[in-house]
């Protein structure tokens, strides 16, 4: 149990340092993970005005409770509270900004949702894509039973991409589990099915480690020749 809980914080801890780096690369304009021959696919629509309106409650709510609450120390805990929460919202903001749904010259799609979920699938694995609009219930990462993967913002998802075969992933929390059918939302659904069929060049296949952990950024170099 004590090393479930440490790996646990340490989880936690590199999602909070992700999102803090998601801030500069937003001040930054610039995006992680997206090169110069990949497609870049933004999912931030439906959720950007709910997410920069919340934020702005908590900045009038962190004002207004300066006003009011005349206790030195209930006041500092509640501004560190306050400015803490402001930081997450901007920080989640920016990490579905700079990190996309990428896919990469050679196929394969990368599908994120900020800096809490990474999911590398190989073309090999990628049977079909469409465009479908669903609205799943819950919350925004969610696996079923069945193996279909949920990856919604605003509570809907543009596409579906069917497997040729499982394909594994570390949850936000650190466990492990397999997607069978991915649905994630695009904002420019119909742009990233294109993409996603448009015949490739072939391209060294990336270490199976980074498919799990979504760390690595190694370039890929294509190589010559074309896959069916």
């Amino acid at each position: 149990m004590r090393r479930d809980g440490v790996r646990l914080l340490r989880r936690l801890a590199g999602h909070e340092v992700r999102g803090f780096q998601s801030l500069g690369l937003w001040v930054a304009r610039r995006r992680h993970g997206v090169g110069g021959d990949g497609h870049a696919a933004a999912y931030t629509g439906p959720q950007t005005a709910t997410l920069l309106a919340f934020t702005f409650l908590c900045v009038v709510e962190t004002v207004a409770l300066a006003l009011v609450v005349p206790w030195p120390l209930v006041h500092g805990a509640l501004l560190f509270l306050d400015v803490y929460t402001v930081a997450q919202c901007l920080a989640l903001h920016a990490a579905c900004v700079t990190r996309p749904h990428v896919v990469a010259p050679d196929g394969s799609l990368r599908v994120r949702y900020g800096h809490l979920l990474d999911l590398r699938v190989p073309a090999s694995a990628i049977a079909r894509a469409r465009v479908d609009h669903r609205f799943p219930e819950g919350r925004a990462i969610r696996i079923g039973d069945d193996g279909t993967l949920d990856v919604a913002v605003g509570n809907q998802t543009t596409v579906t991409v069917e497997l040729a075969h499982p394909v594994e992933f570390v949850r936000p929390l650190g466990r492990r589990a397999t997607a069978r059918v991915v649905r994630l939302h695009a904002d420019d659904p119909r742009t990233l099915v294109d993409a996603l069929r448009r015949p490739r060049a072939e391209v060294p296949a990336a270490p199976a480690a980074d498919a799990l952990t979504g760390e690595a950024d190694a370039p890929a170099r294509p190589a010559e020749g074309c896959a069916a």
